[in-house]
């Protein structure tokens, strides 16, 4: 049966070492995060208008919320509810124009940083203790190899040949989208509707990520991982909930993320939207999910 509390996509292989490992700078992705901020940077302030800020705002929530948190966390990754295949497509082609990567290399970044922060000990790359300047420049520009690296096992979505697709071309699925906003105002609708959202999703996601791994308030602790993660407050409503990430940790296989009050998340709010319309169904909550026994509820949260 499906573990819900597993890290799904990876195998760990005899002697598979999460600390061992070189990280190394990634021309074309250290190219293409830079190219983004650098046109955002240059070309921003010369295209501003209130038209084009709309843009940045309205396809930033949108790829933001469908797809980085619908699509590609709660759904392709930790696979938390069920929904039609053609959505599932629809919502991970969201996903993949946040422009961080394909629907492939997500899973295996989000696996191998997930199976490594349970481990008592792991690279520095992935658990984000480095200092922010130098963790900055490993996340956006480079890549680990490690030593010794676990296998992965797709399953269906490695062998969905849309999402092969996807993968192959994440990069160039920016195209349609520069077609549009040109069409619809112009290069400033292009400059910000691409260059900007790309470039402050990229940095927002490292930025929050760094944080939700080194400092913040907490709820639980998972015994045994060497990462304990931290929720980051001011986030929670403009990741779509994704920045209550201690809540993450302990219990990765919930389709809701914000569980306090106070806590939003607009990613499960869509989740229960589209069960209303039937089109979402199986989703899974603490109040459903099996009890971990490494799982340790801190004083205050009980």
């Amino acid at each position: 049966m499906h573990d819900p509390h597993a890290v799904n996509s990876l195998i760990e292989t005899p002697g598979a070492d999460p600390v061992e490992g070189q990280v190394r700078w990634s021309p074309a992705l250290s190219l293409w995060n830079g190219g983004m901020a650098g046109g955002a940077i240059l070309l921003g302030p010369l295209t501003f208008s209130s038209g084009a800020l709309m843009v940045f705002v309205l396809t930033t929530g949108a790829t933001l919320l469908l797809g980085h948190s619908v699509g590609f966390h709660r759904r392709l990754i930790h696979r938390s509810f069920e929904c039609p295949l053609w959505l599932e497509r629809i919502l991970v082609w969201f996903g993949t124009v946040v422009g961080m990567s394909g629907p492939h290399g997500i899973i295996r970044t989000h696996d191998l940083r997930d199976w490594a922060q349970r481990q008592p000990a792991c690279h520095p790359y992935l658990s984000h203790r480095s200092p922010m300047l130098k963790d900055a420049w490993w996340q956006m520009h480079c890549r680990l190899e490690l030593a010794h690296p676990p296998a992965f096992e797709l399953g269906r979505a490695g062998r969905d040949p849309f999402y092969r697709f996807l993968e192959t071309t994440w990069m160039v699925q920016q195209l349609p989208v520069t077609a549009l906003l040109f069409w619809a105002g112009g290069w400033g609708f292009v400059v910000w509707g691409v260059c900007a959202r790309v470039a402050i999703s990229v940095h927002g996601h490292w930025f929050v990520g760094h944080l939700a791994h080194t400092r913040g308030p907490q709820h639980w602790l998972v015994e045994g991982a060497g990462v304990q993660a931290h929720d980051v407050p001011w986030a929670g409503l403009i990741t779509m909930g994704e920045a209550w990430h201690n809540n993450h940790h302990a219990f990765p296989g919930s389709a809701r993320i914000g569980l306090y009050p106070g806590q939003s998340d607009l990613g499960f709010a869509f989740i229960r939207l589209l069960e209303r319309a039937g089109l979402a169904w199986d989703i899974r909550t603490p109040a459903t999910l099996p009890r971990r026994s490494e799982l340790n509820c801190l004083e205050a949260a009980c």
